[in-house]
């Protein structure tokens, strides 16, 4: 099955994996010797391959992969620790500036979570969450603060998913040295925060896409979430990666009424499948959502009208700066179709489609990864594509600091308004909270 998918921010950009400086050492590694090190030139090579049999683009954006790969494997010569071969290898892949091509890293077993949460509003990255009994919790760090820098990285919008794939990914840390600001301070403070880790097996599995936080991630989190306020039927859809099959199911919990809310904020994208069924019950005819654009001509994404089943309301949909993949799709599919409003703030701009490859090294030892390949641009109505662009709202709202500190949901205020309803931004705030998974 083909992709469209991102998970918490997979976005690019051109400063090296390895280059942001931590308080503390990253997790110990297994001995670095001549054979692990000739596993990791395997990696390198099958990755490259791998890209050069399947990327979508024949001409791979101007890069010369020959050369590129060869500059990586000279780093490789070099490298003194598995952890700084990976990045290696990743940062290699990572300079094709495509949001859905990356290294899904062989497991180590180690389990880290480092106890907060943020997302982006606007060009502020703001902490949305902080574990309870968490040393983020003890050292002060508060929903509402502003991160500032982690390390010697200032903190940006289009490169903070580096510091997430890298520390959550390829290299887990006993913890990290943060800067934030609190709403309404005027001076920053700097703390050293300790992480949670643990040790597991190494064991992986590699779906259709990965989360960051996956060791620690609560599966509550991945629930449809319904409610009705004022008549208006509210989806908080936490992605598009639910069983095909559930596609008309969850439309009839929300297709009843005269209007419906779908929240696709934090939604990073999931099924194609998905997204052309459930667009389907907003079009009168059969529609063309996007064309892909790939090595090999490609049949287009389409919406399927349910005809005299199909919704016939009012529609608004939430989006922020973690919608991704198939929730931009469908985001700008409802501003080029003129099916509803679009609310909250510019997307994530990580809108390809991709498949993702498994790969082992070794005989007696395997060593599983796996490879995520773009095999196709996706084109809307308009002739453009919204990678690096990203969806911007008909309406842009954005939470401040203090919003988020006191638990406020402006844009789902105003969303609820602009179809005759009424609700407390404190109520608001508190519908879908997150959840920390209990260890």
């Amino acid at each position: 099955m083909i992709y469209s998918h991102i998970r918490l921010l997979l976005r690019v950009a051109a400063v090296a994996l390895f280059s942001v400086t931590l308080f503390v050492p990253y997790v110990p590694a297994q001995g670095f010797d001549s054979i692990e090190k000739g596993r990791m030139k395997g990696i390198l090579k099958i990755v490259k391959n791998e890209i050069k049999k399947n990327y979508y683009d024949p001409n791979f954006h101007g890069i010369d992969i020959e050369a590129r790969f060869q500059a990586a494997e000279e780093k490789l010569s070099g490298a003194t620790s598995t952890t700084q071969s990976l990045a290696i290898i990743a940062q290699a892949v990572i300079d094709f500036n495509d949001s859905h091509l990356y290294l899904l890293p062989p497991s180590t077993g180690w389990k880290v979570d480092y106890g907060w949460r943020s997302t982006f509003y606007g060009d502020k990255c703001i902490i949305t969450d902080v574990k309870p009994g968490s040393d983020a919790e003890a050292k002060g760090i508060k929903r509402g603060d502003q991160l500032l820098a982690i390390g010697t990285f200032k903190v940006n919008r289009k490169e903070m998913w580096k510091v997430q794939y890298y520390y959550n990914t390829i290299s887990k840390r006993k913890g990290m040295n943060m800067t934030v600001l609190a709403p309404g301070a005027t001076e920053p403070k700097t703390l050293d925060i300790l992480s949670e880790l643990k040790q597991g097996p190494r064991v992986v599995t590699f779906n259709s896409y990965f989360r960051f936080d996956d060791d620690f991630y609560s599966e509550e989190n991945d629930k449809h979430h319904f409610l009705k306020v004022d008549g208006i039927n509210i989806w908080r859809m936490p992605g598009w990666d639910f069983d095909p099959t559930m596609s008309d199911a969850l439309m009839a919990r929300v297709k009843d009424g005269t209007s419906i809310i779908m929240d696709l904020r934090g939604n990073g994208g999931g099924y194609v499948v998905n997204l052309e069924a459930i667009a389907g019950y907003f079009v009168e005819k059969d529609t063309q959502i996007a064309e892909l654009k790939g090595r090999k001509k490609m049949d287009p994404q389409k919406a399927k009208s349910k005809g005299e089943s199909r919704y016939k309301g009012r529609l608004v949909v939430l989006i922020d700066s973690e919608s991704g993949s198939a929730s931009e799709i469908f985001a700008r599919f409802v501003q080029l179709q003129k099916l509803g409003v679009v609310m909250g703030d510019v997307s994530a701009g990580a809108v390809m489609q991709s498949r993702t490859f498994d790969q082992e090294m070794g005989t007696d030892n395997i060593v599983p990864f796996a490879i995520s390949i773009t095999n196709a641009d996706v084109i809307m109505s308009d002739g453009k594509s919204i990678e690096h662009v990203g969806v911007t709202p008909d309406e842009l709202i954005i939470p401040t600091p203090a919003d988020i500190a006191a638990g406020r949901d402006p844009v789902m205020v105003r969303a609820i308004e602009s179809l005759g309803g009424k609700v407390d931004p404190l109520v608001a705030g508190k519908w879908f909270p997150y959840y920390w998974k209990k260890s």
